[in-house]
């Protein structure tokens, strides 16, 4: 039952990107095989909610350098039980950054799986990543306590900034994105 909005979700994510079944399938898969894939404590890998975050302009998105991980990525984090994974991913993007955010849009943004290393009790283990895309209403963050730092980069300058490929992944889907809300092939 509660497992029902994701999968919708995972429907009209699938009609849109079709090139990406296997990732629906694998998501379909673990989500029907543990009943508790939305709590942290689920080792098997748990079900997490991101949120690619632009700037007012959308032409800079934020990124955080994470504390525990030591890299740059998206903000985001568990769902500590909730299978409301946009709830999750706005919740995750406002107190991380101390930004106010709307969404671009209420679909699905990109599915990633990464495994998560072992680190202190914790086994190592996979994060089922539902990501969605935010507009900030303004630029000025406030770094929280799970970051090193914060901090916005020009769309255009990501291969630059990063080589981590679902990054670039979710930038080419931005412009993607803008070029169909614009009528203009921005890919």
């Amino acid at each position: 039952m509660h497992r029902r909005k994701l999968d919708a979700w995972l429907t009209a994510y699938l009609a849109s990107h079709p090139d990406e079944e296997a990732v629906v399938t694998r998501f379909r898969q673990f989500m029907m095989n543990h009943e508790r894939c939305f709590a942290r404590d689920c080792w098997a890998g748990h079900i997490t909610g991101s949120a690619w975050v632009v700037d007012p302009g959308q032409t800079a998105v934020l990124l955080t350098h994470h504390r525990k991980l030591n890299i740059w990525v998206q903000l985001g984090g568990h769902s500590d039980g909730d299978p409301n994974t946009a709830r999750v991913a706005r919740k995750e993007a406002e107190e991380e950054s101390g930004l106010e955010v709307d969404f671009a849009t209420r679909e699905i943004f990109d599915l990633d799986v990464h495994e998560i290393p072992a680190r202190h009790d914790a086994p190592a283990h996979e994060h089922y990543d539902v990501r969605f895309a935010f507009v900030a209403k303004q630029k000025t963050y406030v770094v929280s306590a799970e970051s090193n730092d914060l901090q916005w980069v020009q769309i255009e300058d990501l291969e630059a900034f990063t080589q981590e490929e679902s990054i670039l992944r979710m930038g080419r889907k931005w412009r993607a994105y803008q070029g169909k809300v614009s009528g203009v092939d921005r890919r």
